[in-house]
């Protein structure tokens, strides 16, 4: 029931108990029981809202930024990646395999915002070896969820 139950709240947090309860065939009791056993384990960390920001009039830059390090001994990775996190700005840290070792992906109010934050923060750090920004220009699709709908063409069909 716990992945039938994480299934569910993936796509849709707004999910209450009682709908979940009717769509798994449980009561509500079980439903709240379990959620919280998820909550307590950190299998669920939050419920985040997703937000299309290119229809509002607030100005956001989002940027994935590539880092190369010189992982610590006896920490591995864990330590930078922690250290990294933990800046405001951060949205994601995530470990990766091929040419460097770390995303960063980070949101700021503009492509200067976001330059001081790898050259003040991210790059003066002891083992950051390099990094390479990527700014974000559209997105389409964001947590499995388009973000831009199809227009359908509305114009007649004409053949000879």
């Amino acid at each position: 029931m716990r992945e039938k139950i994480l299934m569910a709240i993936d796509k849709n947090s707004k999910l209450t108990s009682k709908d979940l309860a009717a769509m798994l065939g449980t009561t509500v009791e079980e439903i709240e029981k379990t959620l919280k056993e998820l909550e307590d384990e950190t299998i669920i960390c939050g419920y985040p809202t997703l937000i299309n920001w290119d229809k509002t009039e607030s100005e956001k830059v989002t940027a994935l930024i590539e880092v190369k390090v010189t992982p610590q001994r006896g920490q591995g990775f864990d330590k930078i990646a922690e250290r990294i996190y933990k800046f405001d700005e951060v949205e994601s840290v995530y470990l990766m395999s091929g040419g460097f070792d770390l995303t960063v992906m980070i949101e700021g109010k503009s492509m200067r915002e976001v330059a001081n934050f790898v050259s003040s923060k991210l790059a003066p750090m002891e083992a950051v070896l390099s990094t390479a920004t990527h700014f974000v220009l559209k997105k389409y699709k964001e947590h499995g969820l388009p973000l831009v709908h199809e227009k359908s063409d509305e114009r007649m069909l004409i053949t000879p």
